[in-house]
């Protein structure tokens, strides 16, 4: 802190009692749900579209911009998936003989 003819000149005080508690450095912001009305406007005139032109849209990226379309489906999908356990529950000396039989022929048994 510095003092000059006894008046502090403390920068740190000075912009932690600018504003009082509740108070707003700007007082004629955005007014409140102004945002999600712009979402809501937003996501209404895209369903829209996409309900009008959505299967040729796809269809003319998937086609003319593969690697746009993938970039797409991979921003669409999850990103972590919980995959089903497919290790068999049962050990192989516990299966039949016809049991084998199927596993080893591929399911054509």
């Amino acid at each position: 802190m510095i003092s000059t003819n006894g008046v502090s000149t403390d920068k740190t005080s000075e912009k932690q009692n600018r504003w009082k508690p509740g108070q707003s450095g700007n007082p004629a912001g955005r007014p409140k749900g102004a945002r999600s009305k712009l979402s809501e406007t937003f996501l209404k005139a895209l369903s829209e579209d996409f309900a009008t032109n959505g299967i040729e849209v796809i269809e003319k990226v998937r086609n003319d911009r593969p690697h746009e379309y993938l970039k797409i489906v991979a921003a669409v999908l999850p990103k972590q998936m919980q995959l089903e356990d497919l290790t068999p529950q049962r050990r192989a000396e516990d299966l039949t003989d016809d049991e084998l039989a199927s596993i080893a022929s591929g399911g054509n048994a």
